[in-house]
């Protein structure tokens, strides 16, 4: 089978194999690391287990009415000062009501205090950590170039992006500024990271105005900036606005949102997307209006360099920059990561007249944006060729439908004879990679997916949206990809591989998952 790419096209050679390891952008069960584990069992080995367990219940129960009360102000577009929760319940478990927090820019977040936070440190970090992980792998293996230096990290909480940060970038990160108001978190995060080695400068501030206050306006830059599961918080699109494009001028390179995998998620992520590519798009326009009559040489010349520190494109998820094809309908962009749930986890968090699982799944959204223009790039099916099943029968040779039955089966003397020690352990396949995770596997990983195919950031890569379909001989997958070679624009179309047609894309698709790219 022929599979190769025009030279004039793509200087690397693309092979069915290597397509199926560029697509990969999925991850299998994720474990938490035995570090933070260990640290997150010395944080709570002071605390009772029946007043744990209420803690937990009532941080679930306040997350529900934060939602409600939200939705509600956002509706109403109020801004006062110290909003009381509508929601909030009344007699005993008022102690446990959660208040807004006010802010220079209006109400920016809900307020930790040392219940919230040390119920979630128990229930929920480990989820953050694994969602933050899996968006940071994958901008990793987007951008191989990419080292980020300095991070800073908004609505940190105890630090659960900096755990994530610090697992796929254990070398580079020398300095992290966290933006954290509530004072729990920020202790809870300290007390986290005691007896860590290697840690970078690390500084937190209760927020963005403080940030600026004190640093020079010449180190404003970071390398990456990342903000999980904090945007949901503020119930004001204003104020939303307002926070992401100060992010945005704090950033450098990549800016990462995380929000979580729900309707209200999705559709955060979705306009802060569209007001960067906007903004972005709107500072170029402005620059190339100012180039197209130039006085002099020099000028054209300041114009033209300017123009390449303005724009933005988008890393992760979305192939393309245009609009989204989900907006205005009854489906919505997420993905979920599973994770095999902690000690503390088991141990707090109750199910619903059900035994609870050994692990869960975590929903999210995100979008991961980089200064710049996005590279021209060859789509990675361009000048390949396969080759169709009735193709590919007609090329087969008598003899290789033989089977040779001595092959198959091995013989009595070939077999192996066991050990006299029958209390000696048996080993698994599974046994190095088990135990490669508990012992800081990280560099080992990064190591082997260097040696692999990426795939580049042009317009040629869909996105898979929600579960592959695989009915008999053909598969059904729902892909977000670009329609145009430069990637300004997107469609959501559902792509459907047969075995007949296609037996190579076919293999691939019955081992696509969701999250995957699918090369065009």
């Amino acid at each position: 089978m022929a599979a190769a790419l025009l030279p004039e096209t793509a200087p690397r050679l693309l092979t069915p194999e290597t397509l199926r390891t560029a697509a990969k952008q999925s991850q299998g069960i994720h474990l938490v690391p035995l570090s933070l584990r260990r640290a997150i069992k010395r944080y709570l080995r002071d605390q009772d287990k029946g007043h744990m367990n209420r803690k937990v219940l009532l941080l679930s129960a306040s997350f529900d009415r934060a939602k409600g009360t939200g939705a509600e102000l956002a509706a109403a577009a109020t801004r006062g000062a110290l909003l009381d929760d509508p929601n909030a319940p009344s007699g005993a478990e008022q102690r446990a009501a959660r208040w807004k927090v006010r802010s220079a820019y209006g109400d920016i977040g809900l307020r930790y205090r040392e219940d919230e936070t040390v119920a979630y440190v128990a229930s929920r970090m480990p989820a953050i950590y694994a969602a933050c992980h899996r968006v940071l792998r994958e901008v990793r293996r987007r951008l191989p170039e990419f080292a980020p230096a300095k991070v800073l990290d908004f609505g940190a909480g105890p630090s659960s992006a900096l755990w994530a940060m610090r697992a796929v970038w254990p070398k580079s990160i020398e300095r992290v500024n966290l933006v954290e108001p509530s004072k729990e978190m920020q202790r809870a995060g300290q007390s986290l990271l005691d007896n860590l080695k290697g840690l970078p400068l690390i500084h937190s501030y209760d927020s963005i105005q403080e940030l600026n206050r004190n640093i020079e306006k010449h180190e404003r830059g970071h390398d990456l900036v990342i903000s999980s599961y904090a945007l949901g918080e503020i119930p004001s699109l204003s104020d939303r606005i307002t926070i992401v494009r100060q992010l945005w001028d704090l950033t450098s390179d990549v800016l990462v949102l995380l929000e979580p995998g729900t309707p209200q998620g999705a559709k955060i992520i979705s306009q802060m997307r569209s007001y960067i590519l906007w903004m972005e798009k709107r500072k170029c326009r402005k620059i190339e209006k100012s180039s197209s009559h130039p006085p002099s040489n020099m000028k054209s010349i300041v114009a033209q360099k300017a123009s390449l520190k303005h724009g933005s494109f988008v890393v992760a998820p979305c192939p393309h920059d245009g609009r989204c094809p989900l907006e205005n309908s009854d489906k919505y962009c997420h993905f979920v990561q599973r994770l095999e749930r902690t000690s503390s986890q088991r141990a707090y968090k109750r199910s619903k007249g059900v035994p609870l699982r050994g692990f869960e799944d975590e929903k999210f959204c995100y979008v991961a944006l980089r200064r710049g223009k996005r590279p021209e790039e060859a789509w990675p099916l361009d000048g390949m060729k396969f080759e169709t099943l009735k193709e590919r029968h007609a090329k087969r040779k008598p003899e290789d439908l033989i089977i040779d039955y001595d092959d198959q089966f091995p013989s009595e003397q070939d077999e192996e004879v066991p050990n006299d020690g029958g209390d000696s352990l048996v080993p698994y396949a599974s046994d190095g990679h088990e135990l490669s995770l508990f012992h800081d596997s990280e560099e080992a990983e990064e190591e082997e997916e260097e040696q692999t195919v990426r795939a580049d950031l042009g317009g040629g890569w869909g996105r898979i949206i929600y579960s592959p379909m695989r009915r008999g001989k053909q598969v059904q997958m729902d892909v977000c990809r670009a329609t145009k070679r430069d990637a300004s624009e997107g469609a959501f179309e559902r792509i459907v591989v047969t075995q007949s047609k296609n037996p190579t894309l076919h293999f691939q698709a019955r081992r696509s998952l969701w999250g995957d790219l699918w090369p065009f």
